[in-house]
């Protein structure tokens, strides 16, 4: 008998579900089975993940009118499964609308990497996309993706609810094409997208 320093006169449950763990793990390698499990459970996530968007309520300026008309009664953006959150772990999307002065540069980082993977970033309005109004200001950065990465730019000062909907489902379309990977993941071909660029 080998003496391995594990008492297993005692019962003890970690260590049954590690050894059973263990034991099916590989079973469930040997047989591909392991692989297949993947594969439907990453096209279940990736469905999951595109049918039940999270944007974070966030509203810096006007475009935060626009953004809460779109998910008032009357454009109703719970209907296509956008349902805003107001806390930075329970959301996917960031969803920037207003211009980033550099004292705000810091907070909205902060919230992005708030964030669970995967997360995404839409840029709604001039402000947001370039600095509208106060391009080249003193204390505005000339868009939001100097800060982080946008996947998503909704043009118009402001953009009504209407395109904001819209960019929802160029997102959707986006997460259908490249998955829900990580970011230090994600292939080239994923390159940010332009409402109304046909």
């Amino acid at each position: 008998m080998v003496d391995d320093g594990q008492n297993y006169s005692v019962f003890n449950s970690r260590m049954l579900v590690d050894t059973v763990g263990n034991i099916t793990d590989e079973a469930l390698k040997a047989t591909k089975i392991k692989d297949v499990i993947g594969v439907l459970v990453g096209r279940i996530f990736n469905w999951s993940q595109r049918k039940s968007l999270f944007p974070l309520h966030l509203g810096i300026k006007c475009c935060a009118l626009e953004m809460a008309a779109a998910g008032a009664s009357r454009f109703d953006a719970e209907r296509f499964a956008v349902f805003f959150r107001s806390s930075p772990r329970q959301c996917d999307v960031l969803l920037v609308n207003g211009p980033i002065t550099k004292k705000f540069a810091d907070p909205i980082v902060r919230l992005w990497e708030q964030m669970p993977e995967p997360k995404w970033c839409i840029a709604m309005g001039e402000c947001a996309i370039s600095g509208g109004p106060y391009f080249q200001s003193y204390n505005v950065l000339e868009g939001v993706d100097t800060v982080i990465p946008v996947d998503v730019y909704i043009p118009g000062c402001p953009p009504r609810p209407e395109a904001l909907i819209d960019g929802f489902d160029k997102l959707r379309q986006k997460i259908i094409r490249i998955g829900t990977l990580p970011e230090d993941n994600m292939p080239e071909a994923s390159k940010p997208i332009i409402i109304g660029d046909d």
